[in-house]
């Protein structure tokens, strides 16, 4: 019998209306592939873990601290989201993470510039940082290929 293979998902790419808009990043391809390996999804959304509302004014990452657009520190928050998840992934004992690049949360290669302008650079979200720290490999909703091959490589 095949290992049960567990992926840590960031809510919004799902479906969920988690995002600080109120709406969602369903991406149907990304649900097509999981249920074509029949995935055990244990979803999350690191900025719901941290209380932060719905709707909720944007933020970004300056430096290492995470600001509103209206200009709140909001960085404790945004830390207690990262280690929530973090807690989640290790008592269900994922095998890899998905999460929304360019998310202040869950960017894994890529974010916003924290000017509030869509500018985006290198860089990592808080709770990307989290999950790399204790070696979790991360994918992106926009690695649908590379996500495919790993699967493919926990099916053997």
């Amino acid at each position: 019998m095949k290992k049960e293979i567990k992926v840590l998902i960031s809510a919004c790419l799902l479906g969920d209306n988690v995002k600080y808009s109120g709406g969602n990043n369903l991406t149907p391809e990304l649900v097509t592939l999981l249920e074509k390996y029949n995935v055990k999804i244990v979803k999350i959304c690191p900025e719901c873990f941290a209380g932060l509302p719905i709707p909720r004014v944007p933020s970004e990452i300056r430096g290492d601290k995470v600001f509103s657009k209206d200009g709140w520190d909001i960085t404790e928050e945004f830390l207690s989201g990262a280690e929530k998840t973090y807690q989640i992934a290790k008592r269900k004992q994922v095998d890899f993470a998905i999460l929304k690049e360019r998310s202040p949360s869950c960017g894994n290669s890529f974010i916003y510039d924290g000017s509030f302008s869509g500018k985006v650079i290198q860089g990592q979200g808080l709770t990307a940082r989290r999950l790399n720290k204790e070696n979790i490999v991360i994918f992106s909703e926009e690695n649908l290929k590379e996500i495919e091959k790993y699967l493919e490589e926990l099916n053997k």
